[in-house]
Formats: C-alpha cells, structure tokens, sequence
C-alpha cells in the first residue's frame, strides 16, 4: 500500500516526536506535549513494576485477551490521516479491527458524512456493535445523532473534553456538559453510558456526580487544550476515586507496545483504546497490519 499521501510519518518507534506540531495530522497542541508525555509515562510506569505486578497484569491480559483493547473513535481521514475521501476509509478500516477480534468506536466530527460513514461501516458488520463517541454539541442535536446510531450501539459516549477541540473550532457549536445534561442523554439511549476526557479536577467531580458506566482516561491524545500530562499519570493517581463513582475505568493515550498494555492493566485499566498506532498500521499494510498489530499486543 503506498504511504506518501499519509500523514504519519511510520516512525520505527511512535513516540509523538516526528509529528508534534502537526494538527490537522497526527499530532497534537501545544507542539504535541501530551501526546509525548503519554507515549513516554506507558515506559517509566513498566520499568517501575515489580515482577509480581507484571506476572498479575499478564494474567489479567491472558484473561480477557483481544477484549482488553478497542479501536478509539477516528475521524478525519482526509485532514488528519491523508486518505483520498472520507467514505472509503472506515469501512475497510472498521472491518480490519472487528476481524483482530477488537472492541469496535466510532467518532464523531463536521461535516455529518464522518458519523454517517462510521454507522455504515458498522452495521455492515451486523450484528457487530459500537460505542459511538459524540462531540459535545447542544442536546437536541445529539438527540438526533443517538437516533442515527441506536441500532449499532453497544455504549454511548460523550467526548466531554472536546467543545474546545482546535480542529473543529469556528466549525460547531460545541458546549461543556453539565452531569444534568448527560443524564438527560443517558436516560434517552438506555444502553451502558460513557464519559472520555476525564483529565482534570472538574471532570472528576462531573464523574462523581454522575456515577457513569465507564469513565476514560484521556487527554485525547493529545489534541484538547486541557491539563498537562500523561494518561498513565492521571489513572495512577485517580483510579482509586475513579473506580469508587463509576463501573469500569478505561484509558487511552501513548499505548504501543504489549509492555504499555501491562503497565496500564498493572495501575487498573479494565480495557485500552487504541488510535494512532492502528491507522499507522492500516495505512502501511492494510488489514494484515491492523492483524499483525493486534497479535503483537495480545500475544506478546
């Protein structure tokens, strides 16, 4: 498969570095500093495990297997990944992930074609579902995108981190949301609810408040304006309070190698999304690299 329309630059190690101020692309604000952070915590973390913290977090990995991980919400395959065309990519991309035996998300962006593609790209794997991670915009709008999606939603999440996100600035109205509203739209999907973007002070209040299903760690890679720091970082310190007001903490963010994955089941992850490392492996090598990568984190 030809990479010099891609916007990733398939370095040997991904550590945030060759891309750090490219955004739209694969890197992230403030010249990428979160993204590095994370990439380089996952490291410092497994070096700091003891040998009996790695055997239980291998087993704990064993246990689950491919189920510990999923595909993180993409979108944006023209401006940040280089496809041609928004259509063709999440189908293949989408399919590629389902067949390494990997939880399936979708995303959300401007214009609607980039949700609209993902849900097809799903529900042509029926009876395979997603969670479907929406932008922040103003309720009845999202009422309207939980509608087009409810028949391939396996979780319903909001991206609480992303009404200031720089790519779709000036382009939607996004909004920060209150527990209240994200109640309201719990209430109406009736299927295990999400919050991603939990990375500051106020969001682990709005966590507390909510009692949601599952609360993500994330600095969404790196691409909100948000606190600095790594993802391994926050899950050490909060999963304790975390774990207290929700069902399940998972986490994304720097995650690339079977030893990131133990570091992260090691300080309490239930399961790990996965973004830029599978489309550097799908656009390098198509379905057989989403493969390749899989059983590499998996089986290590």
């Amino acid at each position: 498969m030809a990479t010099e329309n891609f916007k990733c630059k398939f370095c040997a190690e991904c550590s945030g570095l060759a891309c750090a101020g490219e955004l739209p692309g694969m890197g992230g604000v403030f010249g990428g500093k979160n993204n590095i952070l994370n990439c380089a915590a996952w490291k410092k973390f497994f070096s700091e495990l003891n040998p009996t913290q790695i055997q239980n977090a291998e087993s704990k990995l064993n246990e689950v297997g491919a189920e510990f991980f999923r595909l993180a919400p993409i979108t944006g395959a023209v401006e940040n990944i280089g496809w041609n065309d928004e259509e063709s990519f999440y189908a293949p991309f989408v399919k590629s992930c389902a067949q390494a035996k990997i939880g399936l998300s979708i995303g959300d962006g401007i214009p609607d074609q980039k949700l609209l593609s993902g849900i097809n790209a799903v529900r042509a794997l029926a009876p395979q579902r997603a969670a479907v991670f929406l932008k922040p915009y103003p309720q009845q709008k999202l009422f309207e995108r939980i509608e087009w999606a409810a028949d391939i939603m396996e979780f319903l999440g909001i991206d609480i981190d992303a009404y200031n996100i720089a790519t779709m600035r000036g382009k939607a109205h996004l909004e920060k949301k209150t527990a209240a509203q994200l109640r309201e739209l719990r209430r109406l999907a009736k299927i295990p609810f999400v919050v991603k973007g939990v990375f500051t002070k106020a969001d682990l209040d709005l966590v507390k408040e909510l009692q949601p299903d599952v609360a993500i760690v994330s600095n969404h890679g790196g691409r909100v304006e948000t606190d600095i720091g790594s993802t391994a970082e926050f899950l050490q310190n909060n999963f304790a309070f975390l774990k207290k007001h929700c069902g399940q903490v998972w986490v994304d963010g720097g995650i690339r190698t079977r030893q990131d994955a133990i570091a992260a089941a090691a300080l309490g992850a239930e399961q790990i999304l996965l973004g830029r490392p599978l489309i550097s492996a799908f656009c390098k090598s198509g379905e057989q690299g989403v493969k390749n990568f899989c059983a590499h984190l998996a089986m290590q």
